[in-house]
């Protein structure tokens, strides 16, 4: 690579502008900016309706939403939660917080995404429950998960954390399981600034959890809490900035789109490049574009390179067995290593055009050449 490129390149940025603008200027002149308001309310519809469920329930962050999820199923001190190797480890800290135990296992080599087969292989009659994870946007085998929790009487909490948009046989991620999780960190799809979202078909466990986000408070009789609640709750004008980026969800998802064909048309010309695949039934969104380096290239040398010139990247995620307080919960995982070892994540922030994208194809092209 010879020459560094001068547009600023983003990875994975959120696109924010004038609409968003809007939007929090209106909820600050309502003066209802806390958790009290119309925003929070609306943002809950519109997102359900999105995504053709019966409820959602925002809260203070995806992992709030597994966490609410777990609690609100009544998995506890010694119940079994299976889980993937390969993921961010706010999919399993909830399961400790709840005294249950996660069981941690491989992923599929080509989708990165958590086996079946290893899942039926985890199964033991402690096991209560299945958090599929839609990783980088892409996702999972759901038939095939969703087949085993109703042979096995397991609970399924998708976490859709990272897969806003995404769908499997024409239906979005998040919708499957008991209950679907969402994020809307900086980062993801689309942005609160913090936040997150549980959406649910059982209207009763969803109202259920509503009242447990707001420190399960009984308003008609004041300060009164008949149960152990939580402090979980978006406010008006997190809620406000949802709204916005909800309004620009179709546009955000058609470029992260083209951002993929991009990589693809350019990189897949280099037989050591081997991309994360959609599974022959899905549509990822391609929250990150993440591609397998399948050479004796050292991985960390590569990002630095790469920084160097004006291309910011990551590794992907470390497998959550490699952590020192999670290694015991673990079962043989292989393929993430393999792919946390050799795997990157590119540029992929709706802040770039796609113009920007190719060049960042080509010099990476180059740099592995």
């Amino acid at each position: 690579m010879d020459t560094k490129i001068s547009t600023k390149i983003y990875l994975d940025d959120p696109s924010l502008g004038e609409i968003e603008k809007e939007y929090l200027i209106k909820c600050i002149d309502s003066t209802y900016v806390s958790i009290i308001g119309p925003f929070v309310p609306e943002f809950e519809k519109k997102f359900a309706d999105y995504l053709n469920v019966k409820k959602a329930v925002s809260t203070q962050s995806g992992t709030s939403a597994i966490h609410m999820a777990l609690y609100e199923l009544g998995i506890g001190p010694d119940d079994e939660v299976i889980v993937p190797a390969l993921t961010f480890i706010a999919t399993v800290n909830p399961i400790l917080y709840t005294g249950a135990k996660p069981v941690i296992v491989d992923v599929n080599q080509k989708t990165w995404n958590i086996s079946p087969e290893e899942i039926r292989k985890a199964i033991t009659p402690k096991t209560k429950a299945i958090i599929p994870v839609h990783l980088y946007g892409n996702p999972c085998e759901m038939d095939e998960i969703l087949d085993i929790a109703k042979e096995y009487n397991l609970y399924v909490i998708e976490d859709a954390t990272e897969s806003l948009g995404a769908k499997y046989k024409s239906k979005y991620t998040g919708t499957f399981g008991d209950f679907g999780c969402f994020s809307f960190n900086g980062n993801k799809v689309i942005t609160t600034g913090g936040g997150g979202m549980i959406v649910t078909n059982n209207v009763q466990k969803a109202e259920h959890i509503k009242f447990l986000v707001n420190q399960a408070r009984d308003n008609k009789k004041g300060y009164y809490h008949p149960e152990l609640g939580f402090n979980y709750r978006m406010t008006n004008i997190e809620a406000a900035l949802g709204l916005a980026q909800l309004s620009r969800l179709k546009g955000f998802l058609e470029k992260k789109r083209k951002f993929n064909e991009t990589y693809r048309n350019v990189l897949g010309e280099l037989k050591i490049i081997e991309f994360q695949e959609e599974h022959n039934s899905a549509k990822s969104s391609w929250w990150l574009n993440c591609i397998k380096i399948n050479s004796d290239t050292d991985i960390a040398r590569v990002i630095t390179t790469l920084n160097k010139n004006g291309i910011p990247t990551r590794r992907v995620f470390m497998p959550i067995n490699e952590m020192p307080y999670l290694k015991e919960y673990s079962r043989p995982c292989p393929n993430a290593i393999k792919i946390y070892n050799k795997g990157l994540c590119l540029p992929s922030s709706t802040m770039n055009d796609l113009d920007t994208i190719e060049r960042v194809a080509e010099d990476i092209k180059c740099s592995l050449n």
